[in-house]
């Protein structure tokens, strides 16, 4: 899963959320690393609609304008996890790779 699905899924994990703020949450949760555009955003919310991982939930008018709401299906929040999961083990592996390293750099010393 590429890095911003996996932010807009994150997103989406305490509740719906509309179009400006899951760019702005993903903006949060990257440390401003990942900036979507909005087309970027409308296209991976409709795969990811089509995917049967996000869904519609409601629109409501402020300010005059159109927000369209989107929620983690059960489905979205499973592959959250596993995908969460599997980048936690990564990361393990890697740290424990570089804990190997600093102790063979100490060891010939």
């Amino acid at each position: 899963m590429r890095e911003p699905t996996f932010l807009v899924l994150a997103a989406l994990a305490d509740g719906r959320k509309h179009g400006y703020a899951l760019i702005a949450e993903a903006a949060e949760l990257s440390d401003g690393r990942v900036q979507l555009k909005v087309g970027t955003l409308y296209a991976a919310l409709d795969r990811l609609g089509e995917q049967g991982l996000v869904e519609g939930a409601g629109d409501e008018v402020v300010a005059g304008r159109l927000r369209r709401y989107y929620k983690l299906t059960d489905v979205g929040a499973l592959r959250l996890e596993e995908e969460a999961a599997r980048l936690a083990a990564n990361a393990a592996s890697a740290r424990a790779k570089l804990r190997s390293r600093t102790a063979a750099k100490v060891a010939t010393a």
